[in-house]
């Protein structure tokens, strides 16, 4: 029995990137062969709460990284995943060194803005540094890492969730697609930019553009909005895996002009509901294939242009959603699970621990 801790959530509503990334793995593990610890701070994923050999630590509060320590040093586990840059984390891997622990750390690294410069944040450079593994969400973060750090990585994309993100049935309550809908998705910071996606609304009245997400921007793009005369944009909150997918499947084109991101699971899911998307191309998503599923744009001018293209042919966008969603067959939870499985056997073999 391999034992593992991550400081990721097993909370059923958190939908934040890395902890539906540690779920979805962790619903699938052996449990006849990896004991998985996690954190909760309300009520779990059933999946997760109902795997044998599992344990949910509650989140408090206050006082957790104390707390939590102690259940650490008392059963260290022989794999540390996904760790974050917390105090928690910190903490842990301060006592691994001075009390010379066996538990193998393991990062999975999901943003590339840090990389790219060369210059990561301490705490981020640290959870590479010390550990027995390193993996990249993509093919461009595992190059990043290796130009920029000299780190040998291996690459391991998210999946799909097909309980939620899939095709449009044309029987169903999901079709037809609206043909002047335009969907983003994401959480409402500068990088992200919404305020973009306001803007191209501005320039299509007839369109209606809808907006999935909360952050400290959406006064702004509200006011914008305001600024510019649109009637056409709604602003829908923050929408949980199903009703995501639902908007998806009903959308016409998916709008993505973020400009900071390691591999957004967004767009996988929006190709998994058969959506084409227009994104852009400085992070070199693998889950758009320009041309044939979507497009990705290098300048501001040309996202505008791409929208445009798709909105104008209904044909194209039709063409781009099917391929989009054939192309999602690449990306399954099961597949990397097993990957996942590797490499933590493997950093146990490399350390010279033994499973407990």
């Amino acid at each position: 029995m391999i034992t593992i801790f991550t400081p990721s959530f097993a909370d059923e509503t958190n939908t934040n990137a890395q902890n539906l990334t540690v779920k979805e793995v962790v619903a699938r593990l052996d449990p006849e062969k990896f004991h998985v610890t996690m954190l909760c701070e309300g009520t779990a994923d059933p999946r997760i709460a109902e795997r044998p050999n599992t344990r949910i630590l509650l989140w408090r509060k206050r006082g957790n990284t104390i707390r939590i320590m102690a259940r650490l040093l008392q059963d260290a586990p022989d794999v540390y995943f996904f760790p974050r840059e917390g105090p928690l984390d910190s903490a842990f891997l301060q006592a691994r060194h001075w009390l010379r622990l066996g538990t193998a750390l393991v990062t999975y690294v999901v943003s590339g803005g840090q990389l790219e410069s060369g210059v990561p944040r301490p705490t981020l450079a640290r959870n590479i540094r010390e550990a027995q593994a390193v993996v990249g969400n993509s093919k461009y973060l595992t190059q990043l890492l290796s130009e920029k750090l000299g780190i040998t990585a291996k690459t391991i994309y998210d999946g799909v969730d097909r309980r939620y993100f899939f095709p449009p049935n044309p029987s169903s309550a999901d079709a037809p697609r609206d043909p002047k809908r335009v969907l983003f998705a994401g959480s409402l910071r500068a990088y992200k930019r919404a305020n973009f996606v306001v803007e191209q609304a501005a320039r299509w009245p007839e369109v209606q553009f809808r907006i999935a997400g909360t952050g400290e921007e959406e006064r702004a793009c509200r006011e914008l909005g305001n600024e510019l005369g649109c009637n056409n944009v709604l602003f829908l909150g923050h929408l949980a895996p199903q009703p995501l997918g639902e908007e998806m499947r009903r959308a016409s084109v998916f709008f993505f002009p973020s400009i900071i991101e390691g591999h957004p699971q967004v767009l996988l899911q929006a190709a998994a509901c058969g959506l084409p998307s227009v994104a852009m191309s400085s992070y070199r998503p693998e889950y758009v294939v320009d041309g044939k599923t979507g497009y990705l744009a290098k300048t501001d001018s040309e996202l505008a242009e791409r929208l445009d293209a798709l909105l104008r042919n209904q044909a194209l966008r039709i063409e781009m959603g099917l391929a989009a969603a054939e192309h999602s067959r690449n990306f399954e939870w099961d597949h990397v699970t097993r990957a996942w499985s590797e490499i933590f056997e493997a950093v146990l073999v490399e350390r010279g621990s033994q499973p407990r």
